[in-house]
């Protein structure tokens, strides 16, 4: 029997103590946005627990004022004890307010429900070896995935990843015919769009509530006119000619990924290209053993690995496929140039073409 070392012992029990107050943080903190909390403490802090109660529409101070500590606690706001005043740094603003912030982190929360959500349907399939339909996982799953990646792509897609690609720029400026595929709630089309006004875009996803939430977006958005969404797979795609293809954190999540790649190459025009945008990953799980690899290995087991496997063919790629297996795959579709053209801590972009 291996001898108990208490001082690793220690060291772990140290590390579970973080990891379940971060989870333990997750319903405080997901309460603290939805009432605006962390919102009056960025526009009225300092403030003592009265005051953010009353500068958070008037909400129950004996509640507010254990919120308030938690967070303290958490290190998520700051405490002064001598006045008893809560304040939010420059820093945590980055973190719970600025919605613009490319290290904002509601979705994550709102994530992380989802995922706890869906555990029983996951736990069953561990049983039986099938899958969990996208649409099924959790209430709104699709949602917080939505605002889980809109910050890097706001951050990202016009100022980093679309540059990275060969003569992209310059079809996108002279108006290019742009497929968005796995588009989500369309965060990615209305991006581009916005920022090429002279392209046209049709954002496709297999999900038709988030189809219809797409719409809606484009509309309040005042970019319908060159923005429309369509329900189908990625293999059902009647257009063709596209200049661009986009595919968002979403090639991995396909049951049938070589099966989109052989339809991607023929519905682009000879000389488009393809940009796939995967999460970062080594090509072995050693290379991920580090704290980004762990979000994406857990949230991987209990939504795109489930995902996958509920569809046609059910590959299973799941979060951390790594470049080489993601370029196998776009490979095996016909395209014969695939080079990674950007490489950030969150996402690695492939570029693909003919």
């Amino acid at each position: 029997m291996t001898q108990l070392d208490e001082t690793k012992l220690n060291s772990f029990i140290g590390k579970m103590l973080g990891d379940l107050g971060g989870a333990f943080s997750v319903p405080t903190v997901r309460i603290g946005l939805r009432l605006g909390l962390f919102d009056a403490l960025h526009r009225d802090g300092p403030v003592t627990s009265a005051g953010l109660a009353a500068a958070s529409g008037g909400l129950s101070e004996r509640y507010v004022r254990e919120w308030a500590l938690a967070q303290a606690a958490n290190g998520y706001i700051d405490y002064d004890s001598g006045s008893g005043m809560f304040s939010l740094s420059p820093e945590q603003a980055m973190v719970f307010v600025n919605k613009d912030s490319p290290v904002y982190l509601e979705g994550a929360f709102d994530l992380v429900a989802a995922m706890i959500e869906g555990e029983p349907k996951v736990e069953h399939s561990f049983r039986t070896g099938g899958g969990v339909r996208w649409g099924d996982t959790a209430g709104c799953l699709f949602c917080a995935t939505g605002a889980f990646f809109r910050p890097g792509y706001v951050n990202n897609i016009v100022q980093s990843w679309l540059p990275a690609l060969q003569g992209v720029e310059d079809k996108l400026v002279s108006g290019a015919k742009v497929a968005d595929v796995g588009c989500g709630v369309g965060f990615s089309t209305i991006l581009m769009a916005e920022a090429y006004s002279n392209a046209s875009f049709i954002g496709y996803d297999f999900h038709e509530p988030s189809i219809e939430e797409a719409n809606r977006h484009a509309r309040s958005h005042g970019v319908d006119d060159r923005v429309k969404f369509v329900a189908a797979t990625a293999k059902d795609i009647k257009d063709t000619d596209f200049d661009l293809i986009t595919s968002f954190d979403c090639l991995h999540d396909m049951g049938d990924p070589r099966g989109c790649a052989g339809h991607m190459s023929r519905i682009l025009k000879k000389d488009g290209t393809w940009m796939i945008v995967e999460p970062i990953a080594g090509d072995r799980p050693a290379d991920n053993m580090n704290p980004v690899g762990r979000l994406y290995y857990n949230a991987s087991t209990m939504i795109c690995v489930p995902t996958s496997l509920d569809q046609e063919v059910g590959e299973g790629l799941g979060a951390q496929a790594g470049e080489a297996k993601l370029s196998e795959v776009i490979r095996s579709g016909g395209f014969t140039h695939v080079r990674r053209a950007f490489t950030g801590p969150f996402n690695m972009v492939l570029e693909a073409r003919a």
